[in-house]
C-alpha cells in the first residue's frame, strides 16, 4: 500500500490512512486536498453536522477529512474492490464507522436521495467525464439539493460545464483542476 496520505485538520489530524495499491485509483494528494479544504472552510465556515459524499473516493480521504473537521455522516462510493477494502480499513482504524456509509458500486447505481447533501465530492478518474455525468443524475435523484455544494476534481485541460450549476471557484494544483459548483435557479 502506497503511504504518505494523512488527515490535514480535526478531530484525527496527522493520522496516517492507506491508499489501494496499482494504477486503478489515484488519491488526491495532500496539497490538493488542502487546497479544496481551505476552499470549503471559506464558504461553509464549518464542516459542523454536515452531511456529505466521497463519491469516487479510492482511500476514502476526502470524506475522512470532512469527518475529523465534524461533518455528521459522509457515504463514500467507489466500484473498485480493493479501493472499498481500503476505505473500510482507514474509517475503522479512525473508529468512524457509526459516521460512514460505505457501497461499493458504480456513483450512477445510486438511486434516489432519502435527503439531500450539504456536500458532494467526486474524484472521477481524469478525462472520464464522469463527474458531469453523475453531478448531473444525482442532482436528478435528490442528493444534490439548492443549498448543497459539491466539488469536482479535474485533470487540468477539462471543461467543466453542468447545466444548471454554476462554477463558483477553480483552482489548479499540478495536474489536478479543483471545481466548486453550486446550482443555479433553473
Amino acid at each position: 500500500m502506497s503511504g504518505n496520505l494523512r488527515i490535514i485538520a480535526g478531530e484525527w489530524r496527522g493520522r496516517k490512512l492507506v491508499a489501494p495499491e496499482g494504477e486503478t485509483t489515484r488519491p488526491t494528494a495532500d496539497r490538493t486536498r488542502e487546497t479544496l479544504f481551505s476552499m470549503l472552510v471559506s464558504r461553509l465556515g464549518s464542516f459542523e453536522d454536515l452531511t456529505v459524499a466521497d463519491l469516487f473516493a479510492g482511500s476514502g480521504a476526502l470524506g475522512l477529512e470532512a469527518l475529523s473537521r465534524g461533518a455528521a455522516h459522509c457515504l463514500f462510493v467507489d466500484q473498485d474492490a480493493a479501493a472499498v477494502r481500503v476505505i473500510r480499513r482507514n474509517i475503522a482504524s479512525l473508529d468512524a464507522e457509526s459516521r460512514s456509509d460505505v457501497r461499493a458500486g458504480s456513483v450512477l447505481a445510486l438511486g434516489p436521495a432519502k435527503r439531500q447533501l450539504d456536500l458532494v465530492m467526486l474524484d472521477p478518474p481524469y478525462e472520464s467525464g464522469a463527474g458531469q455525468v453523475a453531478i448531473d443524475k444525482l442532482t436528478r435523484l435528490g442528493w444534490i439539493g439548492e443549498t448543497s455544494w459539491v466539488s469536482l476534481e479535474t485533470g487540468r485541460s477539462e471543461v467543466v460545464s453542468i447545466k444548471g450549476f454554476e462554477i463558483d471557484a477553480t483552482r489548479d494544483i499540478g495536474k489536478a483542476r479543483l471545481h466548486l459548483l453550486l446550482r443555479t435557479e433553473d
